[in-house]
Parts: C-alpha cells; sequence; structure tokens
C-alpha cells in the first residue's frame, strides 16, 4: 500500500489510496483569530458536537437544531474536520472568559494570547471573529501574516465586511478577487453571519456565495462547520448585510420583545420568572410552527378571534406601530452593518 500526498483545495491531506486516512482525518487545526462571544459560541458548538458524535450521541440534526438540508449529504462530507482549536485573544480577560466558557474541553483547545502570527500559521482553517475595526488597525497586516495565510480557508463573520474588503486589507487594492486564489498564492476568504445561539446549537447561519464558487470540498468543509451549530443557508453576497441585522442582531430584537411581553404579564400579576419562562416558550413555540411551514399572517389569523382578547391586544401593537419600528430596526441595523465593514465609527449617531 503506497502512501502519496495530495493537495485538496490548497489544504495539504495525507492519502492512502486515494482516500484521506485517519490520521489525516483528525488531525486539522482550526484557530479563531478574535475568540469573541460569537467565536466562542461556534467553539463551543462544534466542541460539543464532536463530543456527541465521539460518545456516539444523536447528531444535531436529529435534535431540530439544524433542517436535513442545513447538514452535507453524506457524499459530500468533507475529508477531514477540525479536531484541534486556537482561540486567539488580545486582553486577560478575553483569555479567561474562553477558558472559563470552554473548560471542559480545554484537553483539545489552546489560548494564545496577542500570539495571532503564531495562531494562524499553526492553523488549517482560520476563523475570523474580530470587530470590524481591528481589521482597520491591521490585524492581517501584521509582518509575516499574508504568508501564513497562504493556501488556507479563511472564515470571516466580520459583520459588513465584504470578501473585496477582506482582500484588499491581506493583498492590496489591486487583488485580483476574479480569480482562484489558491492558483494566485493567496488565501480563500469565505464570508459568513452565525448568531449568539451557536452556543446552544441553534443558530441561524449565513453563508454567502463565493465568486469563483467555493469547490465541493471547501464548501462542505464550511457547511459541516457551521452546521455543528444549526441552520445554514446561502446568499448572495449582496444580500449579507441585511442577513446581518436579521439574523446577527435578531436575537436582541427578539430578546426586547420577550422581555416586554413579560413585562406585561408581571404587571397584571404573574411572577416574573415564571412569565419569563412562559414568554419564552412561546415565542419558541411559534417559531417552531412557522419553520414547520405555518404562515406568520395565518398563524396569526388563527388565534385572533373576532372581538377577542387577541384582536384587542393586536390593535394596540398595530396602533403603537410595533410592527414599522421592528422593521425600520432591521432596515438601520443593515445600514449600520454595511457601514461598520468600511470602518466607519459612530454609525449609531443622530439622523
Amino acid at each position: 500500500m503506497s502512501r502519496n500526498k495530495a493537495q485538496i483545495d490548497g489544504l495539504h491531506v495525507p492519502l492512502l489510496n486515494g482516500h484521506a486516512n485517519k490520521e489525516a482525518e483528525g488531525d486539522m487545526t482550526l484557530t479563531v483569530l478574535g475568540c469573541g462571544t460569537l467565536g466562542i459560541a461556534i467553539l463551543s458548538g462544534i466542541l460539543t458536537s464532536l463530543s456527541s458524535v465521539s460518545s456516539s450521541e444523536p447528531s444535531p440534526s436529529s435534535s431540530g437544531t439544524a433542517t436535513p438540508s442545513a447538514q452535507p449529504e453524506e457524499d459530500n462530507l468533507p475529508s477531514r474536520v477540525p479536531s484541534r482549536f486556537i482561540a486567539c485573544v488580545t486582553r486577560d480577560a478575553s483569555a479567561k472568559r474562553v477558558k472559563t466558557a470552554l473548560s471542559s474541553h480545554l484537553s483539545s483547545v489552546t489560548i494564545l494570547q496577542n500570539e495571532n502570527l503564531k495562531g494562524v500559521q499553526q492553523a488549517d482553517v482560520i476563523l475570523l471573529g474580530c470587530k470590524p475595526k481591528n481589521l482597520k488597525d491591521g490585524i492581517l497586516r501584521e509582518p509575516g501574516m499574508r504568508e501564513a495565510l497562504q493556501g488556507k480557508l479563511v472564515i470571516s463573520i466580520l459583520a459588513g465586511t465584504s470578501i473585496e474588503s477582506l482582500e484588499e486589507n491581506v493583498y492590496g487594492p489591486k487583488a485580483p478577487t476574479d480569480k482562484d486564489p489558491f492558483a494566485e498564492g493567496r488565501c480563500r476568504f469565505v464570508r459568513v453571519m452565525p448568531n449568539t445561539a451557536s452556543l446552544i446549537r441553534s443558530s441561524m447561519t449565513v453563508i454567502a456565495d463565493s465568486a469563483p464558487p467555493l469547490s465541493i470540498s471547501q464548501s462542505s468543509l464550511v457547511t459541516w462547520i457551521l452546521s455543528r451549530i444549526g441552520r445554514v443557508v446561502n446568499l448572495p453576497p449582496y444580500m449579507m448585510d441585511a442577513a446581518t441585522a436579521l439574523c446577527g442582531s435578531g436575537p436582541a430584537f427578539f430578546a426586547l420583545m420577550l422581555e416586554a411581553m413579560a413585562d406585561g404579564a408581571v404587571a397584571m400579576g404573574l411572577p416574573r420568572a415564571e412569565a419569563q419562562t412562559m414568554a419564552a416558550q412561546t415565542m419558541k413555540g411559534t417559531a417552531e410552527m412557522v419553520l414547520a411551514g405555518q404562515h406568520p399572517a395565518l398563524l396569526r389569523e388563527q388565534v385572533c378571534t373576532p372581538g377577542g382578547c387577541t384582536a384587542g391586544g393586536l390593535q394596540v401593537l398595530e396602533d403603537g406601530k410595533v410592527r414599522a419600528s421592528v422593521a425600520t430596526g432591521v432596515r438601520t441595523a443593515s445600514v449600520a452593518a454595511s457601514r461598520l465593514g468600511r470602518g466607519e465609527q459612530g454609525v449609531n449617531g443622530p439622523r
């Protein structure tokens, strides 16, 4: 049995008779560059998923946190998946936060403080999780970083930051973004937008279509990583700012509405703890009905009987322009995401 070396989409994978051997399958390193809230959530989701697999527990798709279409088809599973992880941070407090959040998985996680270059050099795949302003400050322009990134897959979760901006940040304004980066000796950026529900593997993650398109093995690896933490959809790049507002900012919007509903119930005599649980379960149940195919307008009409209490409550909400305010909030967040991606400050100033 002869061993040879092949390169799959820029990632060197030892092959045995044309197939990745078991040693190679468990030898991929994922580095989170700027491991903040979302980075921790994604690492936690992946590590929990891997622990479940090793314990022969059901995969995330059986838990209802991901649709069957969100999971890679069996024939398109990546030849390797990450088994080692590096979390890059700058502050002591951030390092402690990562250590605390991932305390049950520290045997697989290395925490590096102010050693971004080292983290990238040791990585096969990089998750870019810093704030957009850190990109402008030069996190990817550190001496030696361009060489460390060469031939690697970089998954960006930076709000409002296009692939073109990422390419220009590393390779200059004349970077040929329409050509195969690996063929040009560069890294391959992929833009995605998960949310904080990654921590409980219930994220809604959007992957921006790439140009040129990702290969099957690249796409399957990105989808595999992100479907460990919930549902995945693919959208054109020009829709990513709106997706950031809806899915990235959405949990905060829904939390505000949930809190308001609980406040109303408390004002009418319900205990705070019970009101919060009831509001959360009601919101969850409604969302699951919509995900099962029920249209929100039809669902609302089914609950709203003529002359009933629901009709009265809805009338107050409509009079208060709740629908318009929520829609405007999403639109405003979308514009802010775009401006943040251009490195602007004070994007939420007076209008």
